[in-house]
């Protein structure tokens, strides 16, 4: 897995092994930066659920200048560290302003004010989309009140569709039914 474009293009990505992680594909992850477009320029993201940290290090090569990562399984924390410094050396900066929480995405608090983020990459385990979509949208919604363009880019699978109240899908990329979809969604 690489980095798709910006300025660390090409920059391989460690995924931890086993099966605790199921990495962003190259291509959901080319649709969905090409659809943000330079939205991501400037942005603050949050990755939630962040296994490798495919989204947000996607985000930072695109030009996005501060995030967190939130991901809960230490070992997978210490291998998406790896994976931020390697972005950071292509980058030639520091990405001081780029956090790794070792939490969990359910009882994590975000930050408010300046913290807050432009755009959330969520990509939970699928099994527990159900529980966690709910809780999520009903955090952020608060949450990202000092963003009111905020948007939230949740992975599901294909035959997925959610819909949180207080939300508007805007945009759904991928290829439909038993292939992984993300939802585009702002507060409506």
């Amino acid at each position: 897995m690489r980095i798709s474009g910006g300025a660390a293009r090409g920059i391989t990505l460690a995924v931890p092994r086993g099966d605790l992680v199921r990495p962003a594909t190259d291509g959901l992850r080319q649709a969905v930066f090409s659809s943000l477009g330079a939205r991501v320029e400037r942005a603050i993201f949050w990755d939630l659920f962040a296994g490798s940290g495919a989204y947000g290090l996607e985000a930072l090569s695109r030009g996005a200048t501060a995030g967190i990562f939130v991901e809960r399984h230490p070992p997978t924390a210490a291998c998406l560290k790896r994976n931020l410094a390697a972005v950071g050396r292509s980058l030639g900066r520091t990405l001081a302003e780029v956090e790794v929480v070792t939490a969990d995405a359910l009882t994590w608090i975000p930050p408010g004010g300046e913290r807050s983020a432009d755009l959330v990459f969520i990509d939970p385990p699928y099994d527990l989309i159900e529980h966690a979509a709910p809780v999520l949208f009903a955090r952020l919604a608060g949450a990202l009140a000092a963003r009111p363009g905020a948007l939230v880019l949740f992975e599901t699978p294909g035959e997925l569709t959610l819909a949180p109240a207080g939300w508007e899908c805007v945009k759904r990329l991928g290829k439909g039914r038993r292939q992984p979809t993300l939802g585009v969604y702002r507060r409506s």
